[in-house]
């Protein structure tokens, strides 16, 4: 892959061990990226909005890696108001989770998920996986542009 302008993504997972790996599986790939982890929906709004622990991030995520199940705000309801919100809902969420439940497949879409994903065992297809959401998010999709 080629190296193009860096990437910023926010992954918002509970799971230290998914972190981990999905920061390993990212961190094997040839682009520029810088990957911020937060472990509930209401700490992903704290990071979007500047506050909290995060009022000095200046860092804007170019894509959301969002696990569905998570306590307090799960990844449906974080979903559903980041796509109410005027200066966050341009950004692409990709549901990154174990569900293969048809419900949450289809209400993650209906929620206006950019696209669905399911979470693989092996550490081998996860590091394939990471490569092909790279891949196809910031090498084939165009994005759009940054606001100032």
């Amino acid at each position: 892959m080629a190296n193009l302008d860096p990437v910023t993504i926010l992954l918002v997972d509970d799971d230290p061990a998914d972190q981990k790996l999905i920061r390993l599986s990212l961190r094997s790939q040839r682009l520029a990226n810088e990957v911020h982890a937060v472990s509930s929906g209401e700490a992903a709004f704290e990071f979007l909005r500047g506050e909290g622990e995060y009022k000095n991030t200046s860092e804007f995520p170019d894509l959301i890696l969002l696990d569905l199940n998570m306590p307090g705000m799960g990844g449906k309801e974080f979903l559903r108001q980041i796509k109410l919100d005027e200066h966050l809902k341009r950004i692409p969420v990709v549901i990154l989770t174990t569900s293969d439940a048809e419900t949450d497949i289809l209400d993650s879409y209906k929620l206006q998920a950019s696209g669905y994903v399911r979470k693989p065992v092996r550490l081998e297809d996860f590091q394939k996986v990471m490569e092909s959401i790279e891949a196809y998010w910031f090498l084939l999709c165009k994005r759009p542009p940054r606001e100032g």
